[in-house]
Formats: structure tokens, sequence, C-alpha cells
């Protein structure tokens, strides 16, 4: 098995294959999934949920597209799916954190840090003082 893999890889076909945008357009996308990997850590306060469903959208349509263009792109394929997957985590979080009380359970323990609680605090008081000036 390995041997026809070494073999494979020194052939013509190998080399057309990796000097192809059949292979270095996956490698570069594969940015982005891996920023939203990183983004699970990251706190909720800082996911926006419209960025994270056009991404996962995005890349929902780009998996049909690599999935039906011949010869298959297996890899692109992979690339989206992990972004999607990530970007819908990211998407539950979201929604978990702003819409169904992830927020203030995280308030009412005191998570949020001091500064994060004041800038929030300001920022919702500064809406509502430009809302009352129109």
């Amino acid at each position: 098995m390995a041997s026809t893999f070494f073999t494979w890889v020194r052939s013509p076909a190998a080399r057309e294959y990796f000097f192809s945008t059949h292979f270095w357009g996956p490698v570069a996308n594969w940015g982005l999934p891996l920023a939203a990997l990183a983004d699970l850590k990251k706190d909720e306060e800082l996911i926006s949920g419209t960025m994270t469903t056009a991404l996962a959208c995005y890349s929902m349509v780009f998996m049909r597209f690599a999935w039906r263009v011949q010869p298959r792109n297996y890899l692109l394929f992979a690339c989206h799916l992990t972004n999607a997957t990530a970007q819908s985590v990211n998407d539950l979080r979201f929604v978990n954190y702003w819409y169904r009380g992830g927020r203030e359970k995280k308030l009412a323990q005191g998570d949020l840090e001091a500064g994060t609680t004041s800038k929030v605090l300001e920022a919702v008081q500064a809406s509502k003082d430009a809302a009352t000036k129109a």
C-alpha cells in the first residue's frame, strides 16, 4: 500500500495534482475552518451571529460544489465540512448566550469581567440615548 502511494507521488499525475487549483484552492481555504475552530474557545460575547450564519451557509454551498464537480474535490469538501460544523457550533453558542438565557446565567455567576459588563451597559445606554434623540 505504501509503495503504491510513493509510486503515485513520483508520477506525473501527482505533480499535475499538486500544481493545480484542485489542490491549492482547498489548502488556501483551510484558514476559515482553523479560525472557526479557534473561535470555539472565545467568549460568546464576541461571536457575530450574522457572520457566523453566513459562513456556515457559504460552506454548505461549497460542500455541494466540491461534491458535484468532476473529479470530486474531497479536500475542498473536508475543508468546508469542518468549517460548516465549527460555524454551526458557534451559532448554537451565540443563540444560547443571547436568546436562551446564557448571558443572564453568566452575569448571575459573575463570570463576566467588570470591564466587559460596563462596556456592554455603556453601549446599551448610548443606544437608548441615540434613540431618544432621534
